[in-house]
């Protein structure tokens, strides 16, 4: 029960003793360190060398050894992530001058689990620096740690093209690495319709529309999204074969000037709607109204933190949120399901359908039928 959400309850509960209350403040108060420790461990190899040496452990003196790190440099990193958990000490160190370091689980997690790992750099290369203005985005609901990247541009989206490479490439490993999973179980549900066309708002780099054209020979496919974006998709769309099923359209979508194509089969949203605020959701659910058929389906898949297995992704979720606080738009965040679905709903639209527990991280597809 320890590491499985069960439902909300778990978060009305507080009954942490006092003395592992100081422990977990400790923990926050010292967090900007102890996460820029551990990464000095993932960038100079310690931590790989310590998982090769296996339970028989190495000493700081054989790790600088083999990295060129000093010996102090060594130990200040290891000695702080053994209160972490990320490294223990091996079973046969009795004193100081025989001290061998093992790596503990939450070190194998950081170093071999995929989640973690995508998490680890999203946050080193995206977030960090960004994070010092939480404050003040809070304050004027805008982005302000995105001016770590520079001024020209008021959301992440918009800077997406233009970030350095290193960046670039931790954002699309983080964004793609959530959605994508949950792909193969979504597409059964879409196609048992048959829909002919579907309209992918946020279509990104077009691989939910490459998959969608994997998956069946008939259907054409339209991603609406920001210029940038459409042409890096064009291009996936060319080299995957499809390019005369896969159409791009650019347009900003809360754009009043920005009208949608009419009357599609399906409507498709991954991981789009919590870019926007909850009465920026119902905007843009009413345009997608506008353009829809009495028998258009809208298909919404998004993590929703409160219907995770496991307490680490509903962590993560949360987490995120403040992502979105001061570095993507200011405005959005990780919604829960019941917030989602009133905000969609508002716009017009029914809930028909809603399939949980989709991929490894536990992703949720929403289907929506339009109220005429």
């Amino acid at each position: 029960m320890d590491n499985i959400l069960a439902d909300i309850e778990w978060y009305k509960n507080d009954n942490i003793k006092a003395i592992e209350a100081k422990v977990e403040a400790q923990k926050i108060a010292f967090s900007p360190l102890t996460f820029q420790a551990v990464q000095a461990l993932r960038s100079l190899s310690i931590l790989q060398i310590i998982e090769d040496a296996g339970d028989n452990g190495i000493s700081a003196f054989d790790i600088s050894q083999k990295t060129g790190v000093s010996e102090y440099g060594v130990k200040v990193l290891c000695e702080m992530t053994l209160g972490m958990k990320v490294l223990c000490l091996s079973k046969d160190s009795t004193c100081v001058q025989n001290e061998k370091y093992t790596l503990g689980k939450t070190g194998w997690m950081i170093l071999e689990d995929n989640l973690t790992k995508t998490n680890f750099d999203f946050v080193n290369d995206i977030c960090y620096k960004g994070a010092f203005y939480l404050a003040e985005s809070i304050k004027t609901g805008k982005p302000e740690g995105l001016k770590v990247f520079g001024d020209k541009w008021t959301t992440i989206y918009e800077a997406l093209s233009s970030l350095p490479e290193k960046e670039k490439t931790s954002w699309f490993a983080f964004d793609h690495f959530y959605s994508d999973i949950a792909f193969p179980e979504a597409l059964p549900i879409v196609f048992a319709g048959k829909p002919r066309h579907i309209v992918d708002i946020g279509g990104n780099t077009a691989k939910w529309s490459i998959a969608c054209c994997s998956y069946d020979a008939d259907v054409t496919m339209t991603i609406v999204d920001l210029p940038g974006q459409t042409a890096v998709a064009e291009q996936n769309a060319r080299k995957a074969g499809f390019a005369q099923r896969i159409h791009t359209y650019n347009g900003n979508i809360l754009d009043a000037q920005t009208v949608l194509p009419q009357q599609p089969d399906a409507v498709w949203m991954s991981q789009f709607l919590d870019c926007f605020s909850l009465k920026q959701i119902t905007k843009i659910l009413r345009k997608v109204h506008e353009c829809a058929s009495r028998s258009t389906l809208v298909y919404v898949l998004e993590p929703l933190w409160d219907k995770q297995k496991f307490l680490g992704e509903s962590y993560a979720l949360q987490a995120t949120s403040l992502y979105f606080t001061c570095m993507a738009n200011g405005n959005s965040k990780m919604y829960r399901y019941e917030e989602l679905v009133n905000a969609i709903e508002t716009a017009g639209f029914e809930l028909k359908t809603a399939h949980h527990n989709l991929g490894s991280n536990s992703y949720s597809l929403l289907v929506f039928k339009p109220c005429m």
